[in-house]
């Protein structure tokens, strides 16, 4: 792991809404801060987590622990943007949320 905040920002209370940011760990938490903060998360927000974890433990939890939390177009922009996993065969289903 890179050289991290000891701490979660206090600006990711809104982003990790779920947890106490007090009470949540860098590692044990991981599967969790990776995935909320790539969905809600702005581009300020996604550059720390890239100082926090490494491009390869990112990918990682994001192909190997999905979360149903995505729309079809954040979805899209995580894996084919940020995380470049352009051609490689994600169910989106495993990913996106539906309201119906």
């Amino acid at each position: 792991m890179k050289e991290k905040p000891k701490q979660i920002p206090k600006s990711w209370q809104g982003i990790l809404w779920s947890c106490n940011i007090k009470k949540l760990d860098w590692k044990r938490d991981k599967n969790y801060i990776i995935h909320q903060v790539l969905r809600y998360g702005d581009l300020k927000d996604i550059s720390l987590l890239f100082k926090v974890y490494s491009k390869r433990e990112i990918k990682k939890v994001f192909k190997e622990n999905p979360m149903k939390i995505y729309t079809p177009q954040s979805f899209n922009f995580i894996k084919n943007i940020i995380l470049d996993i352009k051609g490689k065969s994600l169910l989106s289903q495993r990913y996106v949320s539906t309201l119906y």
